[in-house]
Formats: C-alpha cells, sequence, structure tokens
C-alpha cells in the first residue's frame, strides 16, 4: 500500500484544477474588493511580484522576477478589519489601505507553500501535518494560445511565464477517500476511538455582542474551523463561520459592530437580513454616530440598486423590507445536521424555534447550518460529511446538544499518516 501511494504526485490532484487570479502586495484593500465580488472567488492570492496595471491581471510578470504567492486573502478579513476600532468610524479610509495589512501577522510562512507537480502526495501530507500548510502553489502547463486567452482583466496571472494552481487540505481529503479501501479498517474505527476529537474550540455565547467575536472570527479563518455560538449550557445553537460570512458584502461590519451572537446568525443565515435587523442596524449605527458606516451602506445599496445583477447582500438595504418570511426569520442558524451514520435528537428549544420546512429555502441560500457528528461517529462518514458541506471540520456534540469539541482535516490527514508509518 505505501509503494502505491508513493507512486501518486501532485500532478494528479491538479487535474481539472483552474489558474489562480491573484493581486500584487502593492494592491489595496478596494482593489481586492473589486476582484473578489466581480470573480466570485472566495479567496483571492497575494503575490510578492508587482503588476504595473493591478486590475489588468492579464500581465505577465517579468522572467527575472521571483513571483511567489506569499498570502491569500478573502472577504472576512476585509470585514474583520473594518470591524477594528479605528476602522469602524471611517471605513472607506481604511479601504484605501494597502492589502498588506489584511496578512496575518505571526502566521508561519508555510501555511503557503510552493511545490513542484512531481512531489509525492506523502510529501504533501506531511507539508500539512508538520508545516501547517494549507494551500499548495503547483505550477501548471499552458500554451501559448491558453495565454492569449486568457489576457483579460480578473483572468489568471502569468508570473515568469507560469500559471498557477493551489491545493487545500480539502482536495487532499477528497482524493484520499477515492483511495479508502487502502487503509482498512481505520476509516471505519469511530472518531473517539481514534482520539481525533479537539475539546479546543472557538465559542461566543449566543447573546454576548457579536463585536466580542471579531477575534475569534480573525482565528477561525486562520484555523480553517468556525465560531461556535452556544448558550449558557455549552448547548451549541449554530456558529458564525467565516465561510458564509466570505460570501457577505463589506457592510455585514456593520452588522457585527452592532448585532449580538445571535442576531448576528439571523443577520447572515436565511436568505437575506431580515428587515428588523437592518433597521436595528442603523439605529445603532446612528446612535453610535457612525456615520462613516452609514455612508459606506448607503453608496453600496445605490451603487447595487443601479445594477442589473442579481441583489445580493448590501441590495436588502435599499428596501424597507427584506424578501425573507417571517418563518425564515426566526431561523437563526439552528438547524443542525448529523453525520449518516449517527443522528442525535434536537432538542425542544431548537425545534421549536426552526421547523424543517420554514428553513429548508433557507438552507439552500447560506447553507450555513452547524455541521454536527457525535462521538460515535466513523471517521470515513465524517469525512463524507464535510466534503459535502465544503468544510475543514465537524463539530461534535452528545445526544443532547452540548458541544464536545470538533474534528478537523488535519487531525483526519494525521491518521492516515499514522496508518502507513505502522506498515
Amino acid at each position: 500500500m505505501a509503494i502505491s501511494l508513493l507512486s501518486h504526485e501532485v500532478s494528479d490532484l491538479c487535474l481539472g484544477k483552474p489558474a489562480l487570479r491573484s493581486l500584487s502586495i502593492s494592491a489595496t484593500i478596494s482593489d481586492a474588493l473589486s476582484v473578489l465580488k466581480f470573480t466570485g472567488e472566495n479567496y483571492i492570492s497575494i503575490w510578492s511580484c508587482d503588476h504595473s496595471d493591478l486590475l489588468k491581471i492579464g500581465n505577465s510578470c517579468g522572467e527575472e522576477e521571483k513571483c511567489r504567492c506569499i498570502g491569500k486573502i478573502c472577504m472576512v478579513n476585509i470585514v474583520c478589519y473594518l470591524c477594528k476600532e479605528e476602522n469602524v468610524s471611517n471605513p472607506c479610509l481604511a479601504l484605501k489601505s494597502p492589502v498588506s495589512v489584511l496578512l496575518p501577522e505571526g502566521v508561519s510562512p508555510g501555511v503557503i507553500r510552493h511545490v513542484e507537480p512531481h512531489s509525492s502526495l506523502l510529501e504533501v501530507i506531511d507539508l500539512i501535518i508538520e508545516g501547517g500548510a494549507q494551500n499548495l502553489i503547483v505550477p501548471l502547463k499552458t500554451s501559448s494560445r491558453k495565454k492569449l486567452l486568457s489576457k483579460s482583466s480578473f483572468g489568471p496571472t502569468h508570473h515568469s511565464g507560469h500559471e498557477f494552481c493551489w491545493l487545500t487540505q480539502e482536495d487532499v481529503i477528497r482524493y484520499l477517500l477515492n483511495l479508502i479501501g487502502l487503509f482498512s479498517p481505520t476509516p471505519f474505527y469511530s472518531i473517539e476511538s481514534l482520539d481525533i476529537i479537539d475539546p479546543e474550540i472557538l465559542a461566543v455565547g449566543y447573546h454576548d455582542p457579536a463585536s466580542s467575536a471579531v477575534t475569534a472570527i480573525s482565528n477561525a479563518l486562520a484555523q480553517q474551523t468556525s465560531v461556535a455560538v452556544v448558550d449558557e449550557l455549552g448547548k451549541l445553537l449554530g456558529e458564525i463561520s467565516p465561510l458564509t460570512l466570505s460570501n457577505s458584502e463589506e457592510t455585514v461590519a456593520a452588522a457585527i459592530t452592532t448585532l449580538s451572537a445571535g442576531e448576528l446568525m439571523s443577520y447572515i443565515d436565511c436568505g437575506g437580513p431580515p428587515s428588523h435587523l437592518i433597521k436595528k442596524v442603523k439605529t445603532r449605527l446612528e446612535e453610535r454616530n457612525l456615520q462613516g458606516m452609514l455612508d459606506l451602506i448607503q453608496e453600496l445599496s445605490m451603487s447595487k440598486s443601479s445594477s442589473s445583477s442579481s441583489q445580493p447582500f448590501s441590495s436588502f438595504w435599499s428596501s424597507s423590507s427584506s424578501s425573507s418570511s417571517s418563518s425564515d426569520d426566526e431561523c437563526a442558524s439552528t438547524l443542525l445536521r448529523s453525520s449518516s451514520d449517527n443522528t442525535p435528537t434536537k432538542s425542544n428549544s431548537m425545534s421549536s424555534r426552526c421547523s424543517r420546512s420554514s428553513c429548508y429555502s433557507a438552507r439552500l441560500v447560506r447553507r450555513s447550518e452547524a455541521i454536527v457528528c457525535n462521538r460515535r461517529s466513523s471517521l470515513v462518514a465524517v469525512m463524507i460529511q464535510a466534503l459535502a458541506h465544503r468544510v475543514n471540520y465537524v463539530w461534535v456534540i452528545e445526544d443532547d446538544y452540548t458541544l464536545v469539541g470538533i474534528v478537523t482535516f488535519s487531525e483526519m490527514l494525521k491518521i492516515f499518516r499514522e496508518h502507513l508509518n505502522s506498515i
């Protein structure tokens, strides 16, 4: 088996991967916003090389430049930056800051790693486990014709004549799932018996100010996890997910600044902000004299109103009521989905707040309900569950929804690596 896996290379995982869009480290946050919104990408890669025209991504770097990807950013980085005390009063000025201020300080340089296509699968797993790698940058072979076709605004970037893709922990886990038979019977053991449940979690109380969770949200983004929202008894009510926030607009910073954690879940979770929460955010911004944030909201609302594109988050600000129904307004990220092999019973309080029918449309729009399993869930079931929902983690709960811990892709990979070492 080990010999078989040694024959697998990074290039095997790159089949069908799109070329990266990127920005120079000298770009501004506004430039990053433009790329994120125009392309619909969750992340944009940041590179050390400098382009003469930041938004003409089709330009190539000179051969003499040594282009390196030095980080990645998403909407959550921008939102958390706008929530800082020094920026919340003047967000428009903050958006003119260089994109470098969004790159986390003190993060290991191994988070982004350049690897060659011939690197082995085992080397990739070791980079993730031992080096903390989250994204692996791999050069792609590109023809001259493809280069000409892709030279357009916001298209893939050519660095020293090459295009690159990146691989994530999800890509590696998905690839290993196709080889799961080679690891039998380990994948069918429970996560408790494999000792991969991490009790160290990021959490915030349901009634706590959402602003108190900004640091936790930043940490969750860096760790590729989420922030649990719990009640006084430590039961899981939902989550504030960086994945969900990454699909929002920068104006969600106003909601984080003014709402409670529970209210924020409703704000981001049910297909659009409920009208009563929109009014509450505006009122509280006015009470705190945060005119700069109100101006940003108004500017974005006017921009969206004049656009013929479909209405995203900020469009709800320009209307007097949300498109959500009253039943959807009550759905506050409280539908918890369990693993396929062990389904815990929902608590009475959760069932009374949100029925399956009332939250079905919300799940289709946001898909941000907390994904859960229990101690008896098998490793392979949790893998499938996480991959199905495009998350890097699954919450572990008791039958009464008391939060036990979290299982992450990196912990799963350790099990597969240990299994290989054992043989």
